[in-house]
């Protein structure tokens, strides 16, 4: 079969590699239908990522059809079709019985295309399935679905429930990707008074306001002012860190009120300054996280009742062969308008999708 390699950083490509098979009773082998490219996937090309050794197969997002299961295997069979989830939980260790399932002890966590081949490929073997992977509703898309692998929990867990959004809140978003767009939807869902938008890009900011944001700013044009303005100066009850640099990270702490919340949900390749000698005395509550995706089947009963945004969020659609050409629209977001790249089904010219 086919898949996407990572070799080194700055290196990786569409090959041949080994068919996935079986290795444990609870394994499933997915045939890929839908896959798409995460933030993660570029950080780990450019070496942010060190634990992925070189020869593996990328990817932890994918829509498929289950071909072959484990003998342990029971909510699933040959024949269903399955979102493949980032996540893999093997039910059992302490974090997994208390629902924290990114931090599974007994295999699982973030593997796929990390410690274990991915699902950039035709084929992925999944640990775990029966907590691993999700069947899906005839009436729920691929490009839909696939967007709940990851960018839609992550935006929701990470960024939207460990900052306590609320009813009445001023909600701080500070970059306008995928992430940041889904937290500005799934933050809807808590009726705040207002959410504010920050980003570099016109078209993005552009973007946010159709997925609900109120009000938006260019970075660099005094974010930290308007939303004081809007606020009578106290700032944003929550603040959602989706871009993952020192910079955005910052200005969320500048920008929260005393007594809020700090969401990053970012994947940081350097560090960044906790400035406590500002911090200290604000009461703050600063959180971090890999998701859990507990909450994907209740985004799944949403998305299929069309209550999400989610094929919104799709720019630019490829076959699965034009990964590397995927993967350079991607990563050169700001001149291409990409938001999200979604690869699968039969070959055709790119398509790009209004953001909203």
């Amino acid at each position: 079969m086919k898949g996407f390699v990572f070799h080194r950083p700055g290196q990786s490509s569409w090959e041949d590699v080994p068919d996935p098979a079986v290795k444990e009773p609870t394994d499933a082998i997915v045939r890929v239908d839908t896959v798409t490219i995460c933030g993660t996937d570029l950080h780990i090309l450019k070496g942010d990522v060190p634990e992925v050794r070189p020869g593996t197969v990328l990817g932890h997002e994918a829509v498929g059809e289950i071909v072959e299961v484990g003998g342990d295997v029971r909510t699933v069979r040959p024949g269903d079709r399955v979102l493949v989830s980032c996540i893999t939980a093997c039910g059992r260790c302490r974090y997994c019985r208390e629902g924290g399932y990114g931090q599974c002890r007994g295999g699982g966590g973030w593997i796929l295309g990390h410690l274990i081949d991915g699902t950039q490929a035709e084929y992925v073997r999944v640990p775990y399935a029966d907590l691993s992977v999700h069947p899906l509703p005839s009436t729920l898309d691929s490009p839909d679905a696939v967007l709940l692998a990851d960018i839609f929990p992550t935006a929701y867990e990470v960024g939207v429930l460990n900052g306590r959004v609320r009813p009445g809140d001023t909600v701080a978003v500070v970059g306008a990707g995928p992430i940041g767009l889904a937290a500005v939807a799934t933050a809807r869902l808590f009726a705040p008074e207002r959410i504010v938008v920050v980003d570099l890009a016109p078209s993005r900011l552009d973007a946010a306001r159709s997925f609900g944001a109120d009000a938006v700013a260019l970075a660099g044009e005094s974010p930290e002012q308007l939303i004081a303005d809007l606020t009578d100066g106290l700032g944003a009850d929550v603040a959602i860190e989706a871009v993952g640099v020192p910079e955005t990270f910052e200005l969320c702490t500048r920008v929260v009120r005393p007594g809020g919340h700090v969401a990053n949900v970012g994947v940081h390749g350097r560090p960044a300054t906790l400035h406590l000698e500002d911090l200290w005395i604000k009461n703050l509550t600063i959180t971090t996280g890999l998701v859990d995706t507990h909450s994907t089947p209740t985004l799944l009963r949403m998305a299929a009742a069309g209550r999400l945004p989610t094929s919104s969020l799709v720019t630019h659609t490829f076959p699965l062969d034009a990964m590397a050409e995927a993967y350079d629209v991607f990563a050169r977001a700001a001149d291409t308008g990409a938001l999200k790249v979604v690869l699968g089904g039969p070959r055709h010219d790119v398509v790009a999708v209004p953001a909203a």
